[in-house]
């Protein structure tokens, strides 16, 4: 019997070729990564070349003049211009860590080199708010280290500076603060060490009685509470870069109308070199014909995905602005639902692409910076998920204080303007949005 045998099927693949994969790359990069990747490209590829941009330097000045707020909070910086100098040392000094700060203090007392060794050991199991955790201690325990010589060091470190560093609880921490303070109330210390939680949750009423404390004895106390500082080491954290936002698409009124625009006055101008092209059909040497000719196909795949993306970027621009112009025209706050799907399919695209147009890009008009994706939301209750908290807002927002609405209240006034929402949409909403519930809001 044999083993072998042929077999006929018909199936569907799709295969990434490179241009595809190319045309992908390019359509979910925002305006910066873009011109950054088309820097690096004609470096590689000297069939490509950048142009002049002086035109784009104009056009874009023409359309500062139309629409005063594009980009109005700092002068543009284009592709081929110097970043601007930063301020030296700024950096160095916010770069500064806790653990050398406290090594710096342990220095200058004087101890005896067991005793500072340990500290200096500590000084480096400090977590970023400045405290010892529990765990780490008891590994010194571990290393067969004294107990008497752990407290010992334990309260030299809780005596440096900030105050409130190495404590083991955010209650000690608050206790080591107090300690350091004039005039401090023997309420605020035994409410620190005791009624903690109790003090998050406004539950003043049981501070009062299992301390007997007046009303006013225990708010003067979480006066004082309140302005510590419940995380002293952060002060000492490198300051994170700021993230420069760059808009993708303006929506501005041009000639009385509103319209997307893509923002490509950033990107370098790319186009074939005439040298080389010309070089690629005079050329003799096979192995120089190759090299242009492979380049030559680089080129044009990169120019033909630099068309798309800009085409399907458009098509996508100016579809939000058709679903969403009274936000645009300033006649209302609210979006009006639509979803990433329902895009694709009026687009006649897949909702992948779709997916990567929106990626990390942003689109400024006239009420601001937002990104892409802000523009869509799935409808609920008739209306868009943003719009739903924009309400939210405005019923938290007039709210008495002294009486807060529950979820449940909450639920009910929305749902007579017609929004029939869950109370765990609503206290989902409400978390998004910051807000605590009825009981932490209640003054």
């Amino acid at each position: 019997m044999s083993l072998i045998s042929l077999n006929a099927e018909l199936r569907q693949m799709l295969k990434l070729t490179p241009q595809l994969l190319q045309s992908m790359e390019l359509l979910q990069m925002n305006t910066q990564e873009l011109a950054e990747y088309l820097s690096q490209a004609t470096e590689e590829n000297p069939l490509l070349e950048q142009e002049d941009a002086a035109d784009l330097h104009a056009a874009y000045e023409e359309l500062r003049q139309k629409a005063s707020w594009i980009d109005g909070a700092a002068a543009p910086t284009f592709a081929h211009e110097e970043h601007p100098t930063w301020e030296r040392g700024q950096l160095d000094r916010e770069a500064e860590s806790l653990a050398a700060f406290l090594r710096d203090q342990l220095e200058r007392l004087r101890l005896p080199a067991p005793l500072l060794a340990l500290c200096q050991y500590m000084a480096e199991l400090v977590d970023e708010d400045g405290y010892l955790l529990p765990a780490d201690l008891d590994g010194l325990q571990e290393l067969k280290i004294p107990q008497a010589l752990i407290r010992q060091a334990l309260d030299i470190m809780q005596g440096l500076e900030p105050a409130g560093v190495c404590a083991r609880s955010l209650s000690e921490c608050l206790a080591l603060q107090l300690a350091r303070q004039e005039n401090v109330s023997p309420a605020a210390l035994d409410i620190v060490s005791r009624f903690l939680p109790e003090l998050g949750d406004k539950r003043y009423n049981r501070i009062c009685q299992e301390l007997g404390l007046s009303m006013k004895e225990v708010l003067t106390a979480k006066e004082q509470i309140a302005s510590l500082d419940p995380h002293p080491g952060r002060v000492f954290q490198a300051a994170e870069p700021p993230v420069f936002v760059r808009p993708d698409i303006f929506v501005l009124e041009l000639d009385g109308e509103l319209r997307a625009v893509l923002n490509e006055y950033y990107l370098p101008r790319i186009s074939i070199n005439s040298y080389y092209a010309q070089l690629l059909k005079e050329s003799d040497e096979r192995e120089t014909r190759n090299y242009l000719q492979q380049k030559m196909q680089q080129a044009k795949w990169l120019l033909h995905s630099l068309s798309r993306r800009g085409a399907t970027l458009q098509r996508c621009a100016d579809a939000i602005l058709d679903a969403q112009r009274p936000f645009f025209l300033g006649q209302t706050q609210e979006l009006a639902p639509m979803g990433l799907a329902a895009l694709s399919s009026r687009l006649g695209v897949h909702p992948s692409t779709v997916s990567r147009a929106m990626r990390g890009k942003y689109l400024q008009c006239r009420q601001g910076t937002y990104p892409l994706r802000y523009f869509f939301s799935r409808a609920i209750g008739g209306l868009s998920r943003q719009a739903v908290k924009q309400k939210l807002l405005l019923l938290l927002r007039d709210e008495d204080p002294q009486h807060p609405l529950s979820d449940q209240q909450l639920c009910d006034l929305l749902s007579v303007d017609g929004m029939q929402i869950a109370r765990r949409t609503i206290a989902k909403y409400r978390a998004e949005l910051g807000v605590g519930p009825s009981s932490a809001r209640r003054q």
